[in-house]
């Protein structure tokens, strides 16, 4: 039987990285398409050189990589340059996806999950065989985020209201991970999902 593929997504603060962790735990093989983001503009790639190319030198920090930080208040203030941005990198991450999966697929072990905020967004549903969205409220989210990252509350609203409505996302989920409870609740939650897997 064919392994399943899970593309695993949710809104900024919804608590993805939290679920991943726990169904790497439990045995998934994760393939985080956030960091294979980072990694397709490296100094050097292709990415790197169409990115400065298209944002000016300003996005290059000291250190030579692109400052993600300053690209971000860039691409998330304004919706063309995110346009941009995305008709850039978004193909080379489904082109790196594309061969981890093939690789994964050939060794046949326990479920594969995409982690992938922008899965639906980019059209990414053809990679995988069902959809699970992490969900919480919005004042949940934006809490989370103040605390984890160096963002204030107005930059997290911007961003939340740049994405995907979360009940668009919940729409098109195979299944929903609700994360309004405590640790211990979503952790039952996501042992709950993984046995329809493995089940």
């Amino acid at each position: 039987m064919a392994v399943p593929i899970v593309g695993l997504t949710g809104g900024i603060g919804a608590g993805k990285s939290t679920v991943a962790a726990i169904l790497a735990e439990l045995g998934a093989r994760v393939i985080d398409a956030d960091r294979i983001g980072h990694e397709v503009y490296r100094p050097g790639t292709e990415g790197f050189r169409r990115i400065v190319e298209a944002f000016g030198s300003g996005v290059v920090g000291a250190d030579g990589s692109i400052d993600r930080r300053a690209l971000g208040a860039l691409v998330f203030a304004d919706p063309a340059a995110r346009a941009r941005l995305n008709a850039i990198v978004h193909p080379l991450i489904v082109a790196e996806l594309q061969r981890r999966l093939v690789a994964a697929r050939a060794e046949d072990g326990p479920p594969i999950v995409i982690e992938a905020a922008i899965m639906l967004e980019a059209g990414w549903r053809g990679l995988v065989d069902r959809v699970w969205v992490v969900s919480t409220r919005p004042e949940h989210a934006i809490a989370r985020v103040v605390a984890s990252r160096e963002l204030g509350p107005a930059e997290v609203e911007r961003r939340l209201a740049a994405q995907m409505p979360d009940a668009e996302r919940r729409r098109l989920a195979d299944l929903v991970i609700g994360n309004d409870g405590d640790p211990a609740a979503l952790r039952r939650e996501v042992e709950k999902a993984w046995q329809t897997l493995v089940g």
